[in-house]
C-alpha cells in the first residue's frame, strides 16, 4: 500500500503517489540546477511549475484522483529533461547551438493577445491563430464592421468577453503554436527580459549621450539577435495555401460552435429561472397570493398539494434544462471539468423519480373525471292550450353570462362569503308531449372517481328558475362551493310541452340553445323570438318568413329568372324586379320603382 502526498502546485492542490512525488521532485530540483546562473530564473521555474500543473489538471478526472508515475511520465515527456535544452546565451549567436528532441507539431489555440493589442487583442490574436499579420486581421475587421452596418462590432465585443487573455507564459506559447516546454518557456521569458533591457538602453541613451561606443554595439548585437529571432518565428509559424484555408474553415466552424453553445446556456439559463420562480411563487401560496393560482386549486380535483406537483415538475423538466445549460458551457470552456459520475446518476434518479411522480398525480387527477352521473328535479306546471309561453333567461351581474361557454368556469364568494364556482355550462332541451300538463326537468351531472361522489358533486350543483303564470325565467348560472372542485357541472333544462300550446324563446336563450333539431329536441337557436306551435314532435314557426324554392336560371315562354332577378317579356311589354327595384315598360305607360320613389310615365304626357 503506498502512501499519497498532497501538493501545491501554482495555487492548485493535487493528491499524488510518494513514488510519483519523488520523481516529480528530482525533475524540479534537475530544472532549477540547469537555470542556476540564468537571467529570469525565478518566472522561468514559476511557469514551468504552472504548466505542469495544468498538464497535471487536464489528467485528472476527479477531485480525488491520485496522480502516479505514468502521469509524472507523461508530463515529463512533453515538458522535456533538462538536458535535452541546452538552453544558454549560445543562442543569441549567428548559428544557434541549441539541440531538441523533435516532436509532434503542437497545436494552436485561441487567445487575445493584449501585448499587442489597440483594444482587446482580438485581431493580434486572430493572426497568430491564423498565421497572417495582424495588420491584415485589423482592416478585413474594419472593412467588415463598415459593410455590416455594426454587426460585426458587436461580433468584436463578444469574442473579447469570450476569447481568454493569453496571461501566462504557456498561454503565450501555445497561442503562436510553440511547444510549451522548459526551452521555449526559458526563451519566451529571456526574450521578454531582452526587450526590457533594450527599452532601458534606448531611455538611457536618450538621457546621456556619454553612453560608451561599446554599449551601442551592444544594442546594435542585440537588435540583431532580435532580427534573427523574429526571421525564425516567421520561418517556424509559416503554413502553405491550403493549410491556411483548412485552419480558417476550421476557426469558423468553431466559432458556430460557440454560438450553439451560447444558445444552449441562455435556453437552459432561462428555463432554469422561470422553473424556480414557478416552484417558490407555488410553495407560498399559504402566504403570498398569486393572480391565476386560484384556476389552478380549483381545477385540482384529486387535492394534490400544488408544492409537490411544483417540486415533481421543477425536476423533471428542470434537470434537462441544466444538462442542456451545462453542455452549452461545455461547449464554450474546452477545460471544464466534469460534474462527476456520482452528480450525474444522482440527477438521474431524481429526474426518474420525479417523472414518475407526475404520472402517478396525472393518473390520480384523471380518475377524478371516471364516472359521470346526474341528478334529476322535475316540477309540473299547468298552461292553457293556445297560450304563449315565453321562455327568458335571466342575467346576473355577478355571476351570470348570456354568452355560454361548456369548458370554462370562474370563482368568486357568495352573499355568505363562501367561496364558490360558477359557470354557465347550460343546455336547453324541448320535448312535446301528449299530456295536458307542462312540466321542466332540471338535470344536474358531474364527474367523480367513483359513482358515489360523482352523484354528491351532483347534487352539491345550486340551480334556481321562477315559473310566473305563462313566463319562466331560468337563471344563466350554475354554482357549486369550492370543495367540490371543478368537475365538469353542467345543467340541462327539458321542457316537456303540451301540444298545441305556443311557446317563445327570448332572443337572449339561443346560446343556450342547440344549434340543430337532433333526438326529441324540437326547437334550436334559430328559433328564438318567434312564436311556436307545439305539434308531435315538431313545432310550427307562426311567423316565420315564407321560404320560396325558386328554380335559378330558368328560362321557359318569356320569363327569365336567375340571380339577377326575374324578366318577364310579353310581346312589346316587359317587366324586370331586381335588388335595384322594379320597372315596367309597356307601349303606353313606364313605371319605375326604386329607393327614389315611383316614377309612372304615360305617352300621353
Amino acid at each position: 500500500m503506498n502512501k499519497t502526498v498532497n501538493i501545491n502546485l501554482a495555487g492548485i492542490f493535487f493528491h499524488i503517489d510518494e513514488d510519483a512525488y519523488l520523481k516529480l521532485q528530482r525533475y524540479l530540483e534537475a530544472i532549477k540546477r540547469s537555470f542556476t546562473d540564468s537571467q529570469g530564473r525565478s518566472e522561468i521555474i514559476s511557469d514551468i511549475e504552472a504548466r505542469i500543473s495544468e498538464l497535471f489538471s487536464e489528467r485528472v478526472k476527479h477531485d480525488k484522483q491520485v496522480i502516479g508515475n505514468k502521469e509524472v511520465e507523461e508530463v515529463i515527456s512533453i515538458m522535456g529533461q533538462p538536458e535535452d535544452y541546452l538552453v544558454d546565451d549560445e543562442i543569441f549567436e549567428d548559428e544557434p547551438k541549441t539541440t531538441y528532441k523533435t516532436k509532434s507539431a503542437p497545436s494552436k489555440k485561441l487567445f487575445r493577445d493584449t501585448d499587442n493589442s489597440y483594444i482587446g487583442g482580438v485581431a493580434s490574436g486572430l493572426g497568430h491563430y491564423l498565421g497572417i499579420d495582424a495588420v491584415w486581421i485589423r482592416l478585413i475587421w474594419l472593412l467588415l464592421a463598415i459593410g455590416s452596418g455594426g454587426t460585426f462590432i458587436f461580433i468584436y465585443i463578444l469574442f473579447w468577453v469570450l476569447v481568454p487573455e493569453a496571461r501566462t507564459t504557456a498561454d503565450k506559447l501555445t497561442m503562436t503554436g510553440e511547444p510549451v516546454n522548459i526551452s521555449n518557456i526559458e526563451k519566451k521569458i529571456k526574450d521578454g527580459f531582452e526587450s526590457v533591457s533594450e527599452t532601458v538602453t534606448d531611455v538611457a541613451k536618450n538621457v546621456s549621450e556619454s553612453v560608451s561606443g561599446a554599449a551601442k554595439n551592444v544594442s546594435d548585437a542585440a537588435k540583431k539577435v532580435d532580427l534573427k529571432k523574429q526571421s525564425s518565428n516567421i520561418k517556424s509559424s509559416s503554413k502553405s495555401f491550403f493549410d491556411t484555408l483548412g485552419d480558417i474553415i476550421m476557426f469558423f466552424f468553431t466559432v458556430f460552435a460557440k454560438f450553439v453553445g451560447i444558445i444552449l446556456m441562455i435556453t437552459g439559463a432561462s428555463a432554469l429561472i422561470a422553473l424556480i420562480i414557478g416552484l417558490f411563487s407555488l410553495g407560498v401560496t399559504n402566504i403570498l397570493h398569486i393572480p391565476g393560482l386560484d384556476f389552478v386549486e380549483m381545477a385540482n380535483a384529486g387535492d394534490t398539494p400544488i408544492w409537490l406537483v411544483s417540486l415533481l415538475a421543477f425536476f423533471s423538466v428542470g434537470i434537462p434544462f441544466f444538462f442542456l445549460f451545462y453542455l452549452g458551457l461545455k461547449i464554450l470552456v474546452n477545460n471544464l471539468k466534469s460534474i462527476g459520475n456520482i452528480a450525474k446518476f444522482t440527477l438521474l434518479g431524481i429526474w426518474i423519480l420525479s417523472f414518475i411522480g407526475l404520472i402517478i398525480i396525472g393518473i390520480r387527477q384523471a380518475s377524478e373525471h371516471a364516472f359521470n352521473e346526474r341528478v334529476t328535479e322535475k316540477q309540473e306546471f299547468f298552461i292553457a292550450p293556445n297560450d304563449t309561453l315565453h321562455i327568458k333567461m335571466v342575467n346576473n351581474d355577478k355571476y351570470g353570462s348570456l354568452y355560454r361557454n361548456h369548458q370554462s368556469f370562474k370563482f368568486g364568494n357568495n352573499e355568505k362569503g363562501e367561496r364558490i364556482i360558477y359557470s354557465s355550462d347550460i343546455d336547453i332541451i324541448v320535448k312535446s308531449t301528449t299530456d295536458s300538463i307542462a312540466s321542466i326537468s332540471i338535470e344536474k351531472s358531474a364527474d367523480g372517481r367513483d359513482y358515489d361522489k360523482a352523484i354528491e358533486r351532483a347534487n352539491n350543483i345550486s340551480y334556481s328558475y321562477t315559473i310566473k303564470g305563462n313566463d319562466i325565467l331560468l337563471d344563466s348560472y350554475l354554482m357549486t362551493k369550492a370543495k367540490n372542485k371543478f368537475s365538469d357541472q353542467e345543467i340541462d333544462i327539458i321542457l316537456y310541452l303540451p301540444e298545441g300550446i305556443i311557446a317563445n324563446f327570448n332572443t337572449n336563450t339561443r346560446n343556450f340553445l342547440n344549434n340543430r333539431i337532433y333526438d326529441d329536441n324540437i326547437v334550436s337557436s334559430k328559433h328564438v323570438n318567434h312564436f311556436l306551435k307545439i305539434k308531435t314532435d315538431e313545432v310550427d314557426c307562426l311567423d316565420c318568413p315564407v321560404e320560396i324554392d325558386i328554380d335559378i336560371d330558368h328560362e321557359d315562354d318569356g320569363i327569365i329568372i336567375n340571380k339577377e332577378g326575374i324578366d318577364i317579356k310579353v310581346d312589346s311589354s316587359s317587366l324586370r324586379i331586381n335588388k335595384n327595384g322594379l320597372k315596367a315598360n309597356s307601349p303606353a305607360v313606364k313605371v319605375n320603382i326604386d329607393n327614389n320613389g315611383i316614377q309612372i310615365k304615360s305617352d300621353e304626357n
